[in-house]
């Protein structure tokens, strides 16, 4: 599934949906990507999600720790910290709350 309206729905929520990525366990950008394209958002190109990861990192949503990588420099792996579990949070009671009431208006349609 891909359209230019898919991609800007998209944008106000993929730092939500890579935060809710890392919650499960920490990753680097590639794994998220990969995570990314096997729920279906085939789209997303790795750009994008390190964008993101730079943002969440700067906002201080994230712990980063570098591990050594086969070949290549060392990967960046993320971690979400306590204040990103907090972000998290909120941002699942927004889509909840956009989610319900997008859902009534869709019935109601």
């Amino acid at each position: 599934m891909g359209s230019k309206q898919l991609t800007e729905m998209l944008k106000g929520t993929l730092e939500g949906i890579v935060l809710a990525i890392l919650a499960t366990r920490p990753a680097y950008g590639y794994e998220i990507t990969a995570r990314l394209r096997d729920q279906g958002f085939t789209e997303i190109v790795e750009g994008t999600v390190y964008a993101v990861l730079v943002r969440v990192e700067q906002r201080g949503l994230v712990d980063v720790e570098k591990v050594p990588s086969e070949k290549g420099p060392p990967r960046k792996v993320y971690t979400l910290n306590a204040e990103g579990r907090t972000v998290l949070a909120e941002f699942w009671r927004n889509w909840d709350f956009l989610a319900a009431r997008i859902d009534t208006l869709h019935k109601e349609s």
